[in-house]
C-alpha cells in the first residue's frame, strides 16, 4: 500500500515559539517537489512530545495543503491509551490518510499491553496504519511473533523498522511475505535495509537533501545498485547525525544551512552550540562540497 520515501517531516517555529505555518508549508512542499511518496507529521523528529494536539491537526492541515495526492500520515505517540485513541481519533476526523503508531511510551509495556494499546488505536480510527518500532529509543520491541497477531488485521499495513538490526528486516520478509510494507526507520541503516527487501524509507536528512534520499530509493528499486551505492557512501557522514539523541536539532540545523530555514527547537531542547555545532557544521560543509551531480539520472 505504501512505499518509498516518507520524509519525518520537521515542526517549524516562530521566535515566540508558535507555529511557523508560512515555513512548514514552503518546507513541506520542497519535499513533495522533490518526489518524496507521502509525509509523517509529528513523530520524534517533529518534536511531537512538544505539541499540543490542537498543533497537531494544524500540522496535518499544512501537509495536507501540499501533498499533492500523496499520502499524510499523522504520528500517534501518547503514554495513555485513551488520549492515543482519541488523536487517532481526531486525525481521522481531520482528514489523515494513515497513522504512524507507536506503544504508549515512555511505559515499557509487555507484548499484551502493547497490542491492546495498537488495538484501541486503530479501533478509534479506523485507518491503515504503519507501526514504529524502536526498541532502541523506546525500550519496547515489536517482535515478528507480535506482528504474527497484526498480521490478521487489514489495518495494518506496514511497520517502521528501527531496531537498529538489518537482519530484521530479512526475518521479516522471510516470514510474512509481502504481507507488510516494511519501512526503514534508521538513517544510516537505510541502504543496506532497502537491499535486504524494506520497501520504504522513513527519512530524517530527507528534509534537507529530498532528491539524494529519493535517488537512493529509485536506484535501488531498479536494480542500480552501484549508482545508489555511491550516493549513499556520500551521504552517510550526513546520515549520522540522524543517530543521536540530538537528532532534532542536527537535522534541523542541515535544514538552516543547505534550505534556508532556521534552527528553531521547542525546550527544553536547545540549538546546537559550542563544540558540537562545530562538529555538525564540519560535516555539513564538507558533504556540501562534494554533493553529488544528479541532473543526469533518469529513472
Amino acid at each position: 500500500m505504501w512505499q518509498g520515501v516518507f520524509p519525518a517531516v520537521t515542526t517549524k517555529f516562530n521566535e515566540d515559539g508558535s507555529l511557523d505555518a508560512a515555513e512548514m508549508e514552503r518546507c513541506f512542499a520542497l519535499q513533495i517537489e522533490a518526489g518524496v511518496d507521502g509525509l509523517i507529521v509529528c513523530g520524534s523528529l517533529g518534536e511531537a512530545m512538544t505539541l499540543e494536539p490542537e498543533e497537531k491537526l494544524e500540522i496535518l492541515a499544512i501537509a495536507r495543503s501540499v501533498s499533492a495526492g500523496r499520502p499524510v500520515l499523522m504520528t500517534i505517540c501518547d503514554s495513555a491509551t485513551a488520549r492515543a485513541a482519541l488523536s487517532a481519533s481526531k486525525a481521522t476526523a481531520a482528514g489523515a490518510d494513515g497513522l504512524m503508531v507507536l506503544p504508549g511510551v515512555p511505559y515499557k509495556s509487555l507484548p499484551d499491553e502493547t497490542l491492546a494499546h495498537f488495538k484501541a488505536v486503530l479501533d478509534a480510527s479506523g485507518l491503515p496504519a504503519m507501526i514504529y518500532n524502536n526498541p532502541v529509543a523506546y525500550g519496547v520491541d515489536v517482535t515478528p511473533d507480535m506482528f504474527e497477531t497484526l498480521a490478521d488485521d487489514d489495518r495494518v499495513v506496514a511497520m517502521k523498522e528501527s531496531t537498529d538490526d538489518v537482519r530484521r528486516v530479512s526475518e521479516v520478509v522471510s516470514r510474512f511475505g509481502d504481507r507488510f510494507d516494511i519501512f526503514t526507520g534508521v538513517d544510516n541503516l537505510a541502504l543496506e535495509s532497502l537491499m535486504m527487501g524494506a520497501t520504504g524509507w522513513v527519512a530524517g536528512l530527507v528534509v534537507a537533501f529530498p532528491h539524494e534520499t529519493v535517488a537512493i530509493t529509485r536506484l535501488v528499486r531498479a536494480g542500480r545498485f552501484e549508482e545508489a551505492r555511491a550516493i549513499y557512501r556520500w551521504f552517510r557522514p550526513l546520515l549520522d547525525l540522524d543517530v543521536s539523541l540530538r537528532l532534532v536539532q542536527n537535522i534541523k540545523l542541515v535544514e538552516a544551512l543547505v534550505t534556508g530555514s532556521n534552527d528553531r527547537v521547542r525546550l527544553p531542547r536547545l540549538p546546537l552550540s559550542g563544540a558540537a555545532r562545530s562538529a555538525a557544521e564540519a560535516v555539513i560543509r564538507q558533504a556540501m562540497d562534494n554533493r553529488p551531480d544528479l541532473s543526469a539520472l533518469k529513472f
